[in-house]
């Protein structure tokens, strides 16, 4: 491994254990081996870094619970998909608990780290077509932008909003049977209204 490398893989290390606004560019180098003046070389700067990172791990994250087997264990855009993303994405989360709370570290450092925000909305855009690729099958490369945009959205939100949940009382979060009926209850509601 080159230094590029070694300093991405020791971000992640510092994420899952000090989070995002904990981590210095020392600890960094210090987890990598590197020196400091690779992370500016190789990333521009530690939030650069730090953020590369992050979105690493949530795709780790997402190829660790999408298998092809699950994947075609039922059709896609039914309901029975759409139950069985979210069990295995609940089943993912204490796992990934240090991931989840340097998301939320990432969305409060962004009003103040312009660089920051824009490598999260680009990686946010990625996210959402990588969601619909789960829930409905399909494949990510032929996904209109309008698709990913509402329909990834959508996800994107129920996701954001699930881990803030889990986030502050796993106990009293949502789980993939109450997201499955309200998505239940929503349908419902859209068929009485017309």
């Amino acid at each position: 491994m080159g230094h590029r490398e070694d300093l991405l893989e020791g971000a992640k290390r510092c994420l899952l254990e000090k989070g995002f606004v904990r981590t210095t560019a020392r600890d960094i180098v210090k987890e990598s081996g590197t020196n400091l003046a690779s992370i500016g070389y190789h990333y521009g700067s530690k939030d650069a870094l730090l953020t590369r990172a992050f979105v690493e791990l949530v795709q780790e994250w997402g190829e660790k619970f999408d298998s092809p087997v699950a994947r075609d264990a039922e059709p896609g855009g039914s309901l029975d998909r759409f139950h069985s993303v979210w069990a295995r994405m609940l089943e993912s989360f204490e796992d990934y608990r240090p991931v989840w709370a340097a998301s939320m570290e990432i969305v409060t450092q962004g009003e103040r780290v312009p660089e920051l925000r824009d490598l999260m909305a680009k990686a946010q855009i990625e996210g959402r077509s990588g969601l619909v690729a789960m829930f409905t099958g399909q494949d990510e490369e032929t996904l209109d932008e309008r698709t990913v945009k509402a329909l990834g959205g959508f996800y994107q939100a129920l996701l954001n909003g699930l881990m803030v949940q889990w986030l502050f009382d796993p106990a009293s979060a949502s789980t993939a049977d109450d997201l499955t009926e309200g998505l239940r209850r929503v349908i419902a509601g859209v068929r009485e209204a017309k």
